[in-house]
């Protein structure tokens, strides 16, 4: 059975447009698979992150150690309704951006507004700058991330502040990156800049390429059922593949594959994720990763786009900054 495609890869303009359908309760109300991408067809059977909460539902009652000076700025209403990628107390990658999405749109003119009623707070310190991304799924101005000018680095302790609505705090574990070369064939993982393994892969075949550039695992699911037909393939596959490893919105995924047995290391034969084999070496890596690893894909073509799950690390800093409304743009100008 071939390899699902992703929902990292892009859609060819030649083909038709495809609609993926995963379902994941980590962060399936931030990234719907939408209609315009090809990719792997996929629904997870379970979950291994708890379900993204609106601010308001999920805000703690305010102590005098929360309260801070209001801004002459009113504060948005559409902050009490917002949703946040990251749970309360997570351990997350060094890549995770924060990602605060909103119920409507909001305009031009308000988006200021809204960045200065969003604050981040990093120990040991670290400048950063917010970002208004055009999610894949999403209408524009609904979602505005958040990230240094490079990877957070590792310990790092993160206070979000959503307005007076809601806290999170959260924390940035251990360095792990996996930078995939479909050229070669083979997976690097590297740990606290190390390199520790390296994994035979088969990636994405001629025309249905795994997306290049630099994503971040958005969640990861022990078993996740994929469908050809959903993504314009016909009965190319459909089933449960095991130990898949969530990167695009699309539905690109790094997970265990039978036809890895006979060409990781060899060819790229899937229909756009990563596949692993199936002697243990796709669940070792699902077991090392957490949502927030970065994965980087070279030698391929097309990059990934910045709201197609977490393809923030795809813009220069500068790039970043530009799409920033806050009027004082005081990060950091070092490039990424």
């Amino acid at each position: 059975m071939s390899t699902h495609r992703p929902a990292s890869h892009r859609s060819r303009r030649s083909r038709p447009s495809r609609r993926l359908h995963v379902v994941t309760a980590a962060f399936a109300a931030a990234f719907a698979l939408a209609a315009s991408a090809t990719g792997c067809a996929a629904t997870s059977s379970s979950a291994a992150t708890a379900p993204t909460r609106s601010a308001a539902a999920s805000a703690p009652t305010p102590t005098a150690s929360l309260s801070r000076t209001a801004p002459v700025v009113p504060e948005p209403a559409v902050l009490a309704r917002a949703e946040i990628n990251i749970g309360e107390g997570a351990t997350v990658g060094v890549g995770m951006p924060i990602s605060v999405r909103f119920p409507r749109p909001v305009p031009a003119s308000q988006r200021a507004a809204v960045e200065h009623w969003l604050t981040v707070r990093a120990a040991p310190a670290v400048g950063g700058a917010w970002s208004w991304v055009k999610d894949r799924d999403l209408l524009d101005g609904r979602r505005v991330d958040y990230r240094p000018p490079a990877y957070w680095k590792p310990g790092t302790h993160v206070t979000l502040r959503i307005g007076t609505s809601a806290v999170r705090h959260f924390t940035i574990g251990r360095s792990l990156t996996a930078t995939v070369d479909v050229r070669s064939h083979t997976m690097t993982v590297t740990e606290d800049g190390k390199p520790r393994t390296r994994i035979p892969v088969t990636a994405g075949r001629p025309g249905l390429d795994t997306w290049n550039g630099t994503m971040v695992v958005m969640d990861k699911q022990p078993r996740v059922y994929m469908d050809s037909r959903t993504v314009g393939l016909g009965d190319a596959y459909h089933g449960y593949y095991a130990w898949a490893v969530h990167i695009t919105a699309s539905g690109t995924y790094v997970h265990q594959n039978p036809n890895a047995n006979t060409y990781a290391g060899r060819a790229n034969v899937t229909h756009g994720c990563v596949g692993l084999a199936t002697d243990g070496t796709a669940e070792r890596f699902y077991r090392r990763v957490i949502p927030g690893d970065v994965i980087r894909v070279t030698g391929s073509k097309e990059s990934v786009a910045s709201g197609n799950g977490y393809g923030d690390w795809n813009l220069t800093w500068s790039q970043w900054l530009a799409h920033s409304a806050s009027a004082h743009k005081g990060a950091p100008t070092a490039a990424n």
